[in-house]
């Protein structure tokens, strides 16, 4: 089915467009979003299946389930999918820091009769000097791989080149898309304030919060590598008026997570199809990064912290794991992670294959 860039090309396919997608092996402008927790081999294959790029998550895997997910997907489709990696900075261990926040916490563990954690740790390892899963990724040779809150090095980012893998990077301001352009990446995901989940701030100090249509304006005009727009695209309306801004693809998450194919569980979609989908806020207390969920109290409640200073990311998020299992068992969902973007009330439960469908369908309109 062919798609169309409605006024910047006046209906017709740019050709620098029409190249990209070729170098990413797909036939239609939508890379559904990594979403690390959510997005499976199913679904990622399903939609590259569909003539898209699907996307799996390994920010939060050891290299051995990273290297499984990765098989698993090439066992479901041959077309061409993305991994993505986090590239956060490593975080500063503070022990007090740490203690302060669970001291914190002890009141909402006590509410569900349980212990709060004796310590908690890093559990998300940084892709930023991981041999390892460089090693990994050039013996598996994924086609496309994409980053997360910053970029690895020169040396890391040349030696997948080497491979002939294509390179993403998120960008949340025209810094760090010039920074990603500098280094050598082949294409932007300009992340708005919009999105579900952790955006792909290289520092949340400096995050401008700019909305998905701006930044992709700007970038556009200002950056000479392709955009891919994301945050809060969920329809083909909102599709064709980030490549009339200038993207020339969408990236996609929250639409994805009512897909039989994600891994989120019935009460994130029971959550996801209530009337809370309408109310999201971004709240750093859950992971220490800002991030965009369905309000709950870990928004309202724990987020009234009078003062008491966060542990680096991604600590604290062992800490809302802990009190999310504990509250779980009580048969409270009120300190769950249920990550999504502005648009969550567009959703849609349906195969991943007709959604894409769908969408394609109403681009044309």
């Amino acid at each position: 089915m062919a798609w169309r860039h409605v006024g910047k090309h006046k209906g017709k396919v740019d050709m620098a467009d029409k190249h990209f997608l070729q170098k990413l092996g797909i036939e239609h402008p939508i890379v559904q979003a990594p979403m690390a927790g959510v997005s499976t081999p199913e679904l990622a294959a399903a939609v590259s299946n569909a003539g898209a790029l699907g996307s799996i998550g390994l920010g939060a895997s050891s290299i051995d389930s990273a290297r499984e997910m990765l098989k698993n997907t090439q066992k479901l489709t041959t077309q061409p999918f993305n991994v993505n990696l986090f590239c956060h900075q490593p975080a500063k261990i503070d022990k007090a820091t740490e203690e302060a926040w669970l001291t914190h916490l002890s009141p909402f563990f006590s509410e569900m009769q349980a212990q709060p954690p004796a310590a908690i740790s890093e559990i998300y390892q940084t892709f930023i000097g991981n041999e390892e899963m460089l090693d990994m990724l050039l013996e598996e040779k994924p086609p496309i791989v994409s980053f997360h809150f910053g970029l690895p090095s020169k040396r890391f980012i040349d030696a997948l080149k080497a491979q002939g893998i294509v390179l993403l990077s998120c960008a949340t301001t025209l810094e760090e898309a010039r920074q990603a352009e500098a280094a050598g990446i082949d294409a932007i995901v300009a992340q708005g304030v919009e999105a579900g989940g952790h955006r792909g701030t290289f520092s949340a100090l400096s995050d401008k919060e700019m909305g998905a249509l701006p930044l992709t304006r700007l970038l556009a005009s200002h950056v000479s590598l392709p955009i891919i727009a994301a945050g809060g695209i969920m329809d083909g309306a909102s599709i064709n008026a980030a490549l009339t801004l200038g993207a020339s693809a969408v990236q996609m998450g929250t639409a994805f997570i009512l897909c039989p194919e994600s891994s989120a569980n019935s009460t994130y979609r029971e959550e996801l199809k209530s009337p809370r989908a309408h109310d999201t806020q971004i709240t750093s207390v859950i992971s220490g990064r800002p991030a965009r969920g369905i309000v709950n109290r870990m928004h309202t409640d724990v987020a009234q912290c009078g003062g008491v200073i966060l542990p680096d990311y991604p600590i604290p998020y062992d800490a809302a794991k802990s009190l999310n299992a504990a509250a779980m068992t009580k048969g409270h969902r009120e300190f769950a992670a249920h990550w999504a973007g502005q648009g969550a009330p567009l959703a849609r439960e349906l195969p991943a294959k007709d959604l894409i469908g769908i969408l394609l369908a109403e681009m044309q309109v």
